[in-house]
């Protein structure tokens, strides 16, 4: 920033296991967001080293980085992210490498939208919206899920729904979760809650 230097994160240092479920808290302007699109190889750190599942992603290719993010990572954000001009099952199917019609309408049910399936987003609430969301992140069998205050646009109910979905996705099926929120009644629902202040972590636990 001009002659000005800013670490977004700066020595920030945290292995998660296999199957954990992590929320990530702190002041807005803390690296929550940063963080999370590092940790989803979104954007590469100037220096440091990131593994998800043994691989180092410096030492792959943009091809290979991205194969990464395909096949072992699904993304949950705030606002959505889905394609207005699309269908609910084609923004499900969007990042499918093989096309399984059959699948995706089945993670749609299993995530309370039957009949939902050829309406557009905008004619869905926002929490049948969040449902679309997590059913496109799942779609590739992820074992990691990055969420970025995915209950940020929801009321109460709806908010208290999408997280008992990823608490289930956790204990019942293992996948790993990673998920900033501002929301105190969000991150209780995770095992291990980190707090972030200036770019690093100052304090785990519950």
């Amino acid at each position: 920033m001009g002659d000005e230097s800013v670490n977004a994160l700066a020595g920030l240092n945290l292995a998660l296991k296999r199957g954990s479920f992590t929320a990530v808290m702190g002041p807005s302007g803390s690296g929550k967001s940063t963080f999370l699109h590092v940790a989803g190889i979104l954007d590469m750190p100037s220096s440091g080293i990131i593994k998800i599942n043994g691989k180092e992603a410096k030492k792959l290719s943009v091809k290979e980085q991205a194969r990464l993010r395909r096949d072992e990572i699904g993304f949950i954000f705030q606002r959505f992210n889905l394609m207005s001009q699309l269908t609910v099952l084609e923004n499900v199917m969007l990042p499918m490498v093989k096309e399984d019609t059959k699948k995706a309408v089945d993670l749609l049910n299993r995530m309370g939208l039957t009949g939902k399936h050829n309406k557009r987003p905008w004619q869905l609430s926002g929490g049948e919206q969040q449902r679309v969301a997590i059913a496109r992140a799942l779609i590739n069998d992820p074992s990691i899920i990055l969420a970025d205050e995915p209950t940020g646009e929801l009321d109460t109910k709806n908010a208290d729904s999408i997280m008992q979905i990823l608490q289930d996705l956790n204990r019942d099926e293992g996948v790993s979760i990673v998920m900033v929120t501002h929301n105190p009644a969000s991150a209780d629902f995770a095992d291990e809650i980190c707090h972030m202040s200036d770019g690093n972590f100052v304090n785990n636990g519950k």
